[in-house]
């Protein structure tokens, strides 16, 4: 196994008073290139996360070290190597564009900031192939302006320009939740493609479990910026193990009509327990149905229920203790285990 190309140690972010992510350690593998998913609602810490790996907030405790180097002391050509081989796809297929510009201006301006062609023409040739790799006709795409494209093209011309500048590392931040549901499964196909064929890493972050299912390899599930479980993506959105993952998986529609949506876990942070909240507590106590008064005194550390899952929460304290810095040999799993995408 190969040094993680990315790995937070101990890296964790407060906003004053408030922990938008508690502090997590766990590396990225080029080798197998995994597809690593991070899962949770609004608030969890996904985006704080996917921020802190791509160098824009600086975490409050602990580092993020590229290639083995804190990010935050890059300088010179080591800043510019990580810029161009960790790459990003955000959820906004249009703002993520000048609308002043055609769209190839997104493709060739960073070929020609890392200097990766001699000539227009050169470059010219690397867009095409590019868009022929994500499904695109060069021909009805390039050269036009972003609001002349859909919201799956646009989507699939960010996976391009990323494929262009031969990335180690991709993170995608919710790409597909702000376009159509037909077109989700081809943007997927698109990323699972540069994963495949080129051996690009990807954390793929997302509150849909229904897609994380599908695209990846392993899982990581936030809470209020805590860990709250972590494994296989099979085993954990077949058979969750946390009450709060147990929660999600519960709320993803039925595809059969005659069956309601859930099991009857209730979703609101109203639901009535004999544990106070506290912040030293699971951050999950209020709106978990198992909860005991000591769920509010302490974070629960995390546990090993089987050997391809781990879960913070006491309903597990029997089982054995699973440490932090194991996450690193959890989550990096075969990328050939993964399933068909689904519209």
């Amino acid at each position: 196994m190969t040094a993680p190309i990315i790995e937070l140690a101990a890296a964790g972010k407060r906003f004053g008073a408030v922990t938008a992510l508690q502090p997590l350690s766990f590396g990225i593998e080029q080798d197998n290139a995994p597809i690593l998913a991070v899962a949770g609602e609004s608030g969890s810490g996904k985006t704080t996360l996917a921020s802190l790996l791509l160098g824009f907030m600086t975490p409050s405790e602990g580092e993020i070290r590229f290639r083995g180097e804190n990010i935050a002391k890059l300088a010179g050509t080591k800043r510019r190597v990580f810029r161009r081989e960790v790459q990003a796809v955000f959820q906004d297929p249009f703002a993520t564009y000048n609308p002043f510009y055609r769209v190839d201006h997104a493709l060739a301006e960073p070929l020609r900031l890392f200097g990766l062609v001699r000539s227009r023409h050169q470059a010219h040739e690397m867009m095409e192939a590019a868009c022929e790799r994500v499904g695109l006709h060069p021909q009805d795409t390039l050269g036009r302006f972003p609001h002349q494209l859909s919201g799956g093209q646009r989507q699939r011309l960010m996976v391009a320009r990323a494929l262009l500048l031969r990335p180690k590392l991709l993170i995608a931040d919710e790409p597909v939740s702000m376009i159509d549901a037909s077109l989700r499964a081809i943007v997927l196909g698109s990323l699972r493609t540069l994963n495949s064929d080129f051996g690009i890493p990807i954390l793929y972050i997302t509150h849909d479990l229904t897609t994380a299912y599908h695209v990846a390899n392993a899982i990581i599930v936030l809470y209020r910026g805590t860990l709250v479980e972590a494994g296989d993506a099979e085993a954990v959105i077949q058979n969750p193990q946390h009450p709060y993952t147990r929660l999600l998986v519960d709320s993803i529609p039925s595809p059969d009509l005659d069956t309601p949506w859930g099991n009857g876990m209730p979703l609101a942070d109203s639901i009535a327990t004999s544990a106070p909240v506290s912040s030293a507590g699971c951050p999950f106590v209020a709106r978990c149905p198992h909860a005991v008064p000591r769920c509010a005194e302490a974070l629960p550390p995390l546990y090993a229920p089987n050997p391809r899952q781990a879960v913070r929460c006491i309903l597990h304290e029997s089982t054995p203790r699973f440490a932090d810095s194991d996450l690193s040999n959890l989550l990096h799993l075969n990328a050939a285990d993964t399933r068909e995408i689904q519209p």
